[in-house]
């Protein structure tokens, strides 16, 4: 599997909690710098930055790739947006959340969220205007 990380660097530990969740090893571990300008669009620095990542169209079609996601909400939505597009799929995305009454604060792995089978599920709940 590769792991693309829009975040900040992973431990060891975050990698093995992974590793343990998905049930798959991590191949690969992907870091573009994510550096954005805020006086310039999002959605142009997001399809820079994931140009950035050293993949083919085909590996993006064809490799099971889970992400890391940037805290940075805007750029979040805009990236899951310009995956999906290059995927032609929701990918999954690992979500972390800090560790209670750590100091220094830590974060551990919470949950792996699969962002297609949500949209998916959420699709049988969608009401046709004739149900109505």
């Amino acid at each position: 599997m590769l792991l693309i990380n829009f975040s900040h660097p992973l431990t060891d530990e975050q990698l093995a909690a992974i590793e343990k969740r998905t049930g798959q090893a991590v191949a690969k571990t992907l870091a573009p710098p994510v550096q954005f300008d805020n006086a310039q669009p999002f959605a142009e620095q997001v399809a820079r930055l994931i140009d950035a990542v050293d993949l083919t169209p085909v590996e993006w079609q064809t490799a099971p790739i889970l992400v890391v996601p940037p805290s940075l909400n805007y750029i979040a939505l805009l990236l899951l947006a310009e995956l999906h597009g290059r995927l032609g799929y929701f990918p999954a995305c690992v979500r972390l959340r800090p560790v209670a009454d750590a100091l220094p604060p830590r974060f551990e792995v919470a949950e792996i969220l699969n962002l297609q089978a949500i949209r998916d599920a959420a699709r049988t709940r969608r009401h046709s205007p004739m149900e109505e």
